[in-house]
């Protein structure tokens, strides 16, 4: 087992790079050949509220993250309201209609029980209790013995939720992970989130986010294409330059204010997000952001980078303001030389 201490996730991205092209051995999968570290890894987070990434190389959609994140924890597994934010996430649904696997519907549906709730209200009684465990693989309908009979099975299994010194610890643990676009991106907003999310409603500060990671691996085109990150990597003879949490410039904002609120006003999101809300985190992050995307994505539109980029200055979150902006950015100068623009 080897141990990853990073800060953030603006930490864990270069330092997974540079393990990886050091140590990582080259295996062929069905999707190509791939480097996979020969021991599962933990990667161990100081801070994860700093969730967003700021590597303009790596190019995240940050609009993708955060929305997906939301839609998990109102427990939903329909395409049509996550596909909005990336038209690729179609691809790994079965029917068309739903997705297999999804997350958030295993936490507070699938299993005949809201596992959330239940959570909260258990380490509310006993917040010493090892037993506050989330379940998300589900061996009746993931153990499959073809592969091919399913293109959404999970790879994050369960999350175990522990008070250590006062503070809401975490736990993700993944059978199979992408360095690239699953740890060090999707993984590293949805799970922070719903870390800060329980820990919001136990009343608890955000504590450590540790993850599991029994295969932990990149894709030898994908790792090739962001080698150059490996630069800012900690080891003994380099610096990692210090990222826009650590200089300073962005800091995360409060997800939660009124934990009863804010459940009845995560409904109303997904269903309107452009109504008024009462939490800020809705009304002045969320919101503004959603109406960014909804006026990029509107190709009739000839002022659709200008009134995207209003909407996202209008977010009172500077990291996911910031990030937004400099993604919106990046897509108006390829539209200006003739680049797709996705």
């Amino acid at each position: 087992m080897y141990n990853l201490h990073v800060r953030n996730v603006n930490s864990a991205l270069p330092a997974g790079i540079e393990l990886l092209l050091r140590e990582g051995q080259l295996e062929d999968s069905r999707n190509g050949p791939v480097y996979v570290y020969p021991t599962p890894v933990t990667t161990v987070y100081s801070h994860p509220t700093e969730r967003v990434l700021c590597f303009k190389e790596r190019d995240a959609n940050p609009f993708f993250h955060l929305f997906e994140s939301l839609w998990l924890l109102a427990g939903r597994n329909d395409v049509e309201w996550l596909a909005q934010f990336n038209q690729q996430m179609r691809n790994y649904s079965d029917d068309g209609e739903t997705f297999h696997g999804a997350y958030g519907y295993r936490w507070r549906q699938a299993f005949e029980k809201d596992q959330l709730e239940s959570i909260v209200r258990l380490l509310q009684k006993q917040p010493s209790s090892r037993r506050a465990v989330l379940q998300i693989w589900g061996c009746e309908w993931d153990l499959l013995e073809d592969e091919s009979l399913c293109k959404d099975i999970p790879c994050n299994l369960m999350v175990l939720f522990n008070n250590r010194a006062g503070a809401l610890d975490i736990t993700v643990y993944n059978r199979s992970n992408d360095i690239i676009w699953g740890l060090a991106g999707a993984n590293a907003v949805q799970f922070s989130i719903l870390q800060e999310y329980i820990a919001a409603k136990l009343g608890w500060p955000v504590g450590r986010y540790y993850q599991v990671s029994n295969n932990y691996h990149a894709y030898q085109d994908i790792l090739s294409k962001y080698a150059g990150l490996a630069v800012h990597a900690p080891d003994p003879f380099r610096t990692i330059p210090r990222c826009w949490y650590e200089r300073g410039e962005v800091k995360p904002f409060r997800l939660v204010q009124n934990p009863a609120q804010w459940d009845k006003e995560l409904y109303m999101f997904i269903d309107n997000p452009t109504q008024s809300f009462q939490e800020a985190f809705f009304e002045q992050v969320a919101k503004p952001l959603y109406l960014s995307h909804l006026k990029w994505r509107n190709r009739q539109n000839d002022k659709r980078y200008i009134e995207a980029k209003d909407y996202a200055a209008q977010c009172q979150a500077a990291d996911w303001r910031r990030a937004a902006w400099e993604w919106l950015n990046r897509r108006e100068e390829k539209a200006s030389y003739g680049k797709a623009d996705c």
